[in-house]
């Protein structure tokens, strides 16, 4: 059995006196396996159409490399935090109603594919295709499309959100398999091209009604979701797609593992879906995919939360097939909380880092999420909700009545975020196909003392011969690693640290020789 002991010396100092901490164990198991990572990923809602399609070249090239290159300068620095997976909203044609689709934000309404006449235009949504092909010309491993509203000639009430206290999917009677058409023909189309698609995720937070005109957006019922996908199976296997359907999508945690009075008809989504005795089994159906998603939106604060909730969905996961894997796939910082506030003001800086980093930990390490996506790639506006920062010289957007709505649909300025950079911890180094192995603090009182201080997680990669650790420190003491060995590891270590002053600093250190700053993230890459 291969095990490797780190052992961590908390160094501590204060006015030039410093003491030695009592030191701390970790014990990495390299033969105790948990799920293989599928990817990390985010998407191009709704902020790529425009950007991909006017701004200046060099600008949106730089962003492109920011998110998806896994290339090094000369001096080992990474070029980007290579994303392993990108998600393309299909657009339901809000943005061709003008006005009359009541979404006044023209950030966040969407070109369609499909004309109410029955032909497409595949010139549409042109911006988030330059996206899309930066993606794949950068290698980037999968890529997802996603809906949020059928087309809005097939709705029921001609728009792409829903009438108030709606359950069930907004379109009309007889027009599912229509529906399911679209969908199929746009991943052909896109297959025809060089741009296909692996997963398609036709459903987006069914728990919500959508009746808010602030975006597109549909309700749907566990039995909709259920009768949707059977008829996309059919029209992929029609067509010989290799596209799989990942279906999810859940607004919160809690409506996988249980049911909800309040949302009976789409909730204990994981059993609904994935129990063979239950009338809406995905199994036998052949392009399911065999995963179900969901969001950790609102359930990240307090920290006994974060950590209650997902030992939850990691329980029921175990009580299913464990050939089923679960997908964290959308989370921004939207709940009020004591370490950030909110997800409103834009920060750039650390402490939203390691709140979400902290975030990643969790689901990576107690859903055992195969997946960490993040919503949206770009952000205009001023709220914690990007990647990378675009604005006119100011903080962003604050409303839809803001000057620079119509500015920056052509040019900006733009600001990577040590967001960016710290996901790039994870995303960068820990890629599709390696497996999470167990990393235990010894010595701690476990979860709740761990998040609030300091974070490991750790991957493999047989095949490469090659340990990755990831290390979270959430507190404002530095750590210092005395690692003790088996033999074959090589004593250079490769090390990428994310802090108030560096973005993915490379920097080689001796095996012995390990340290980690205070309030970073900090990657290790180890050979054996």
């Amino acid at each position: 059995m291969r095990i490797i002991y780190l052992n961590i010396l908390m160094v501590m100092a204060l006015n030039f006196i410093s003491c030695d901490a009592e030191k701390q164990n970790i014990l990495i198991d390299m033969q105790k396996e948990y799920q293989t990572i599928h990817s990390f990923g985010a998407s191009d809602a709704w902020r790529c159409q425009f950007i991909g399609a006017h701004w200046p070249t060099e600008k949106k090239e730089q962003m492109a490399q920011w998110l998806f290159s896994r290339e090094s300068d000369d001096n080992g620095q990474p070029l980007g935090i290579g994303l392993s997976l990108w998600r393309f909203n299909i657009g339901a044609g809000s943005m061709e109603q003008g006005e009359e689709s009541h979404i006044n934000h023209p950030w966040r309404k969407t070109e369609s594919f499909l004309n109410a006449d029955g032909t497409y235009d595949w010139s549409r949504q042109a911006g988030q295709q330059w996206f899309l092909q930066q993606a794949k010309k950068y290698g980037v491993e999968h890529t997802l499309a996603f809906t949020n509203s059928p087309p809005v000639h097939m709705t029921l009430n001609g728009q792409a959100y829903s009438d108030k206290n709606r359950t069930t999917l907004n379109i009309k009677e007889g027009h599912l398999d229509d529906y399911a058409e679209f969908l199929a023909k746009v991943c052909q189309h896109f297959d025809s091209i060089g741009l296909g698609f692996n997963y398609l995720s036709p459903i987006n937070e069914p728990q919500w009604d959508w009746s808010n005109p602030s975006q597109e957006g549909s309700p749907a019922s566990n039995a909709d979701m259920f009768h949707l996908t059977r008829h996309l199976n059919e029209a992929f296997l029609s067509r010989d797609l290799s596209t799989q359907i990942a279906l999810g999508e859940a607004a919160e945690y809690n409506f996988l593992y249980q049911q909800e009075e309040s949302h009976p008809d789409v909730s204990n989504q994981l059993e609904t879906f994935w129990s063979p005795d239950s009338p809406f089994y995905l199994g036998s159906f052949e392009m399911v995919a065999p995963v179900y998603s969901g969001h950790s939106y609102f359930t990240t604060w307090p920290v006994e939360k974060l950590i209650e909730e997902r030992e939850l969905v990691g329980q029921k996961m175990k009580e299913l097939d464990p050939s089923i894997d679960f997908w964290q796939s959308e989370f921004c910082i939207l709940e009020e909380n004591d370490d950030v506030n909110s997800g409103h003001q834009r920060d750039l800086g650390m402490a939203t880092a390691l709140y979400v980093a902290r975030v990643i930990h969790h689901d990576l390490v107690l859903t055992n999420s195969a997946t960490w996506h993040w919503w949206t790639a770009l952000t205009q506006v001023n709220y914690k909700d990007g990647l990378i920062y675009l604005d006119n010289g100011n903080e962003g957007i604050s409303d839809q009545q803001h000057a620079d709505n119509q500015v920056l649909q052509k040019d900006g300025r733009f600001h990577d975020s040590k967001l960016m950079w710290a996901l790039g911890n994870y995303s960068r180094f820990v890629r599709p196909g390696m497996i999470r192995v167990e990393a235990n603090i010894e010595g701690t009182e476990g979860p709740m003392q761990e998040a609030e201080s300091f974070m490991v997680s750790a991957y493999k990669d047989p095949a490469n011969r090659e340990l990755v650790l990831v290390a979270v420190n959430y507190s404002r003491e530095a750590q210092t690693f005395n690692l003790s060995y088996q033999r074959g590891f090589e004593k250079e270590v490769k090390t990428y640290t994310t802090s108030a002053s560096s973005n993915l600093l490379f920097s080689p250190a001796g095996i012995n020789q390990l340290s980690l700053p205070a309030q970073s993230v900090k990657t290790f890459v180890f050979n054996y």
